[in-house]
């Protein structure tokens, strides 16, 4: 921590996205409708889990993660970026860009390993069907949602603790819409090879490995699809798992393309990219999972006729 007694900037700018000053006020109105709508989303479909004993299973337990850490993947990024579109004086303090930053990466990370494990879920579930209730019981389930909370923690304090241990000098002018690591990085007054190598395998490696890990379970899951003798037993029996791979399609690609080589797209591109997976994915997977999942759809439709009939 010795780079901290030479860091003199004490907050920064964020500078948003760009855009005209005339767009201002209908870019707040998409954004806040984007945060509402995530809100809403999320909690009903949490609601809809809590509620319905029959949905008390591992996969529905992942879900009800998923939805909880998409609460908060967007609410660590979206309020301050309305605030912004608001108000002239867009600082941020140094305090409070660690803190922007390590929770970025903590629920992103554990969004990323969840996302993992889920897939692995089902796997057991369609390709281990006899040993999948004493494989993937109700503790194992508790303890992989305990691990992957407890190793996004890790991983995020790893980044944070790496890019706020160099001095920051100025210029403090961020070209992003929230405290990330790259462009953070850019400002920084020191030599950050070694942060963005780290930042290389730890972050766009790891989601490489994760997503390669997910393609090999449907890869597994798809070859017992195909076996299946029935094209209505094949249809329902990829229903259960089509949500999933399209959340992971809209989640992994984006952060592995920004990490994976953080120095080969510039950052209107970059910020493009993390506008689709950190603002409107988090929005578009209550609508995937309950489209897509007849248990769900039928929850919510229980929860409705219940809200009725009061």
């Amino acid at each position: 921590m010795e780079y901290m007694n030479y860091t003199s900037v004490t907050e920064f700018i964020l500078l948003g996205l760009p855009h005209p000053e005339e767009m201002k006020i209908p870019l707040f109105s998409i954004f806040l409708c984007i945060y509402i709508s995530t809100l809403f989303g999320n909690v009903i479909l949490i609601l809809a889990v809590q509620s319905d004993p029959r949905l008390h299973k591992p996969m529905y337990i992942f879900l009800l993660n998923l939805s909880f850490l998409d609460i908060c993947l967007s609410t660590v990024t979206l309020p301050k970026l309305l605030i912004n579109f608001l108000q002239k004086d867009k600082t941020i303090s140094f305090r409070d860009c660690i803190i922007q930053l390590y929770f970025f990466h903590f629920f992103g990370s554990t969004e990323c390993f969840l996302y993992t494990v889920m897939a692995y879920d089902r796997f057991l579930a369609i390709c281990r069907p006899l040993h999948y209730p004493s494989l993937m019981n109700q503790k194992l389930c508790a303890q992989f949602a305990a691990g992957i909370w407890l190793t996004g923690s890790v991983h995020s304090m790893i980044h944070t603790t790496l890019t706020f241990r160099l001095p920051f000098c100025g210029p403090n002018r961020i070209d992003y819409f929230f405290c990330d690591v790259i462009p953070v990085l850019k400002l920084a007054c020191a030599d950050t090879t070694i942060n963005k190598a780290v930042i290389i395998t730890n972050i766009g490696a790891v989601a490489l490995i994760c997503f390669l890990l997910i393609l090999i379970s449907y890869f597994h899951i798809l070859k017992t699809i195909l076996n299946i003798r029935t094209s209505e037993g094949r249809r329902k029996t990829f229903s259960t798992c089509a949500s999933h791979l399209v959340s992971v399609i809209f989640f992994f690609g984006p952060p592995v393309f920004i990490y994976i080589s953080p120095n080969s797209i510039d950052y209107l591109a970059e910020e493009a990219i993390a506008v689709f997976y950190t603002l409107l994915t988090p929005m578009l997977n209550p609508v995937i999972y309950s489209l897509r999942n007849n248990e769900v759809k039928t929850s919510l439709k229980r929860m409705k006729c219940h809200t009725g009939d009061k």
